[in-house]
């Protein structure tokens, strides 16, 4: 079934439902039916038999048996169905019988059996003479020193009756109902796939890179929350393309300054000249390039390395974060020997890859060495159950414009410069559950790394 389309599935489990609710009642309601007005028969016949033991006394009873043999016809009528309740009396002693009613002779042997051996006052019999079944009560009584029965009684056919009555009239409206749950429910499958098919026809244009139209199901429900994170999903979608061609267009750039600066350089030397005066000094601008262009490929490796870890479980070692700032620190010293270096770092261990972390640290410090006039501050502060590790320099602060995606993927860096270094810094961030964040200060610019702190 899950071959065929929505609408399909939900008008057919509909049905199903349906088919399995009528066949149920019809299996079980007759059933049910006829223990409930067994119950009721009986009930019925016990509510006659109590108004024909109020009404007569006990010697009226013991006198028309014994010298009538039978029910005078003033005192008949209370004997009359009530509700097709009929009664006739027994005596014990002699097993006379008073009815008006013919009865088979085989129906009362049976009940004469039912009498002798009765103990308790009133008891429920039924028996089943031929086709037909009766349903009967027995009441004892005693009068003039000798025992009374009183037998009241009805024939099945009254509970037959009422059962096929109502049995039809539920089948009928059974049969509406069933009716009624197909075309419903075709409506409903109609109703609730064909926002889907405009999703599935939306979701195979941006497929094919086709971001164009907006896809609005004006609904609330759970479609209508799939729809919202379609659109959600086409928005981010265009904004990547839009990113990636401009990150395309900028590597371009960036990859293609160096190599035609080598290829020209290397061209002239064939030819003789040397652009920088001399052979060395040339040389080294071809070294200068291709060290540049080596670094420009090792981030989009590393970038694409990133990607994949997202993706898979990483083993984590735990480290020391302050000798891990203090060796690199060390090795960034004489890039600029004018810079002052203010180091306040407190004993602290994470938990994380190393290189990782040593990848971050050397990014953010190659920025704060390329920006800071005079000074750069590093300091280490536990707070809770993280930490906080913050870098300031006293250089140039950050654009507003630039702050505000300054992390992000294929995005231009700080003062119009293209790099990948922050982007891979905060893809490790993230790896690391950690947090990143620039923010201008009154003088120069922090960057601040929130790390969740491991236990003892």
């Amino acid at each position: 079934m899950k071959n065929l389309p929505l609408s399909y599935q939900i008008w057919l489990v509909i049905a199903g439902i349906a088919v399995a609710i009528s066949i149920f009642l019809a299996v079980l309601l007759p059933w049910t039916l006829r223990d409930f007005f067994t119950t009721e028969i009986y009930e019925t016949i016990e509510s006659a038999q109590s108004l024909i033991l109020r009404d007569f006394t006990e010697s009226e009873l013991t006198d028309d048996i014994v010298n009538f043999g039978h029910i005078p016809n003033r005192q008949r009528q209370h004997f009359q169905d009530i509700r097709t309740v009929n009664h006739f009396l027994v005596l014990k002693q002699d097993s006379n019988v008073s009815t008006s009613h013919r009865l088979p002779a085989e129906l009362i042997e049976i009940i004469k059996i039912d009498i002798r051996e009765q103990d308790q006052t009133s008891e429920r019999y039924s028996a089943q003479i031929d086709e037909r079944k009766m349903f009967y009560v027995i009441t004892k009584r005693e009068a003039e020193n000798q025992e009374i029965f009183l037998v009241s009684y009805m024939w099945d056919t009254y509970r037959e009756d009422l059962v096929t009555t109502l049995f039809n009239r539920l089948v009928f409206l059974v049969a509406i109902v069933f009716l009624l749950s197909w075309i419903l429910s075709f409506g409903l499958a109609r109703y609730l796939s064909k926002p889907l098919e405009r999703l599935e026809k939306k979701v195979q244009k941006l497929a094919n890179r086709d971001w164009q139209g907006n896809i609005q199901l004006n609904r609330k429900d759970e479609i209508g929350r799939v729809g919202d994170s379609v659109e959600m999903l086409r928005n981010q979608l265009i904004k990547q393309d839009e990113t990636q061609q401009t990150f395309l267009q900028n590597i371009s750039h960036e990859l293609k300054t160096p190599v035609m600066i080598i290829r020209s350089y290397t061209q002239a030397i064939k030819d003789g000249i040397y652009p920088k005066g001399e052979l060395e000094p040339t040389i080294e601008v071809i070294e200068e390039e291709a060290k540049r262009l080596e670094k420009r490929i090792h981030n989009l490796l590393y970038l694409t390395k990133l990607d994949y870890l997202a993706t898979h479980n990483l083993s984590y070692e735990v480290f020391s974060l302050n000798k891990l700032i203090s060796d690199i620190v060390e090795r960034f010293y004489w890039q600029r020997k004018e810079i002052i270096w203010s180091l306040d770092l407190v004993s602290l261990k994470i938990k994380g890859d190393k290189e990782q972390w040593t990848v971050v640290l050397e990014n953010l410090l190659e920025n704060q060495i390329r920006y800071a006039k005079n000074e750069i501050k590093i300091s280490i502060k536990s707070l809770d159950d993280k930490v906080i590790l913050h870098l300031w320099n006293d250089g140039p602060q950050i654009e507003q414009e630039v702050l505000e995606g300054l992390f992000d993927k294929y995005n231009k860096g700080f003062k119009g410069e293209f790099g990948l270094g922050l982007t891979i810094v905060y893809q490790i961030i993230k790896l690391h559950n950690a947090k990143i964040w620039a923010q201008n200060e009154s003088e120069g610019a922090s960057f601040y790394i929130e790390i969740p702190l491991i236990n003892e």
